[in-house]
């Protein structure tokens, strides 16, 4: 690997400001997760109901990408970003009526346009840290931009399940003797209570946008300077940038599978409580996934990116078939020792896919964006499996198809093609 520094000193505050939105976006994905439990509740929801939270956000992050890329064109990176700023403080203020009114509509646009905004960041983001600065470090200098997204994963739970979570919970029995008045003014306060932490939320979005908009950023090299005269799809017919998308939907799917089942998985596999599952297997995921980030972009500064990416792949492919056979306890430490080497490979992937694209960086990233959309297909997949076996464990196969596929993408990426059109 190069010696060279991974971020320069000329580039350390469009650095450090520009890797704060990792954490922002994080905690959009931490707090709607939250959301999905609370809205059943407070809003009265059925579960498939209250699912339409996490539709709402995964259709925003497919939207998102393309307009943001061609905005990148016509206005730059810096200009991309506090737009998608002022569009997550938008759908973040929009919450303290909705919380007032409790309308599941205004909720949901409110998300929608939350995870507008934080696709315009990560389709801007993303590419602007891998090229702010050297070709050679921009893997690892990616990670570790990325490693502050991993600690949202972690805060995000705790910080909002506080002042989220009530801990006032009713069985139908107990509401049916409160009474319709009694029920209503407590469903009032559970819907309340999500108005503040993202109110908070929004005005943190405007010192941000503002930090940077007062914030000269450095010019970037000619080479990776957006144009405006080719088609967006056009970079697709780089075999790396399209592997790379493949291998990041199957990646952000095997995620958002671990995660939101793992606390299912450890019922079935020890009978462990939902609320054990929660504050210590899940929280002890979101750990494991934040000192991995730390760890893997420390790492990348000696070992090369796409062998650490096989290397990771293939112990969580091993760690898979154990959550799957072994049962009990063990098999849950398992799946969450899965997040620590998960942690590199949506940077590194995404990182890999935009090596020497030049002024086409911007497309490919808004295309590796959209393949967070996988979050929305592998768990369904999952979970029908498990139907179909009979037993949630054997859908860890699902996640050792999804490793595998990162593997070949570590395997292959070095050797497809990734000069940019211009040169091409």
């Amino acid at each position: 690997m190069s010696k060279l520094p991974v971020v320069e000193k000329r580039y350390v505050v469009a650095f450090a400001l520009t890797s704060t939105l990792f954490f922002a976006w994080g905690l959009a994905s931490q707090f709607n997760d939250l959301l999905l439990h609370h809205f059943q509740k407070a809003l009265d929801l059925t579960r498939p109901q209250a699912s339409l939270t996490q539709f709402a956000f995964y259709i925003g992050y497919f939207c998102a990408p393309l307009p943001a890329a061609m905005i990148i064109r016509r206005l730059g990176y810096k200009k991309t970003i506090i737009i998608g700023l002022a569009l997550y403080a938008i759908g973040a203020f929009l919450f303290v009526p909705a919380a007032h009114l409790r309308v599941y509509g205004i909720f949901l646009a409110a998300l929608y346009i939350i995870a507008i905004g934080a696709g315009f960041l990560e389709t801007s983001a993303n590419p602007y840290i891998a090229i702010l600065g050297a070709a050679e470090t921009a893997s690892p200098r990616l990670n570790f931009a990325q490693a502050f997204n991993g600690v949202a994963t972690v805060l995000g739970p705790l910080v909002g399940g506080y002042v989220i979570f009530s801990g006032v919970e009713y069985t139908p029995a107990q509401m049916a003797a409160m009474g319709p008045d009694a029920v209503d003014h407590w469903r009032a306060q559970e819907a309340a209570a999500v108005g503040p932490p993202y109110l908070v939320l929004g005005i943190l979005m405007v010192v941000i946008a503002s930090a940077i908009a007062i914030t000269c950023y450095p010019p970037l090299r000619a080479d990776v300077t957006p144009e405006t005269s080719r088609s967006p799809f056009a970079v697709l017919a780089r075999p790396r940038v399209l592997y790379a998308v493949i291998a990041q939907f199957f990646y952000v799917g095997a995620q958002v599978g671990t995660w939101s089942l793992l606390v299912d998985f450890a019922q079935e596999a020890a009978h462990v409580p939902e609320r054990t599952g929660a504050q210590v297997y899940l929280e002890a995921t979101m750990i494991a996934f934040c000192v991995g980030r730390f760890v893997g972009a420390w790492l990348q500064r000696t070992i090369n990116p796409p062998r650490q990416l096989m290397l990771y792949a293939g112990c969580n492919i091993l760690l898979c078939c154990l959550a799957a056979v072994i049962g009990g306890i063990p098999s849950i430490w398992a799946l969450v020792a899965t997040s620590f080497f998960m942690s590199i490979m949506f940077p590194t992937i995404f990182a890999l896919g935009l090596e020497g694209l030049g002024p086409e960086t911007e497309f490919a990233s808004s295309f590796i964006v959209m393949a967070i959309c996988g979050a929305a297909v592998i768990p369904p997949v999952m979970t029908l499996f498990a139907s179909f076996t009979g037993a949630l464990h054997w859908s860890m196969f699902v996640l050792v198809v999804c490793y595998a596929v990162v593997v070949s993408f570590g395997l292959f990426a070095p050797r497809l093609k990734t000069t940019s059109l211009k040169t091409a």
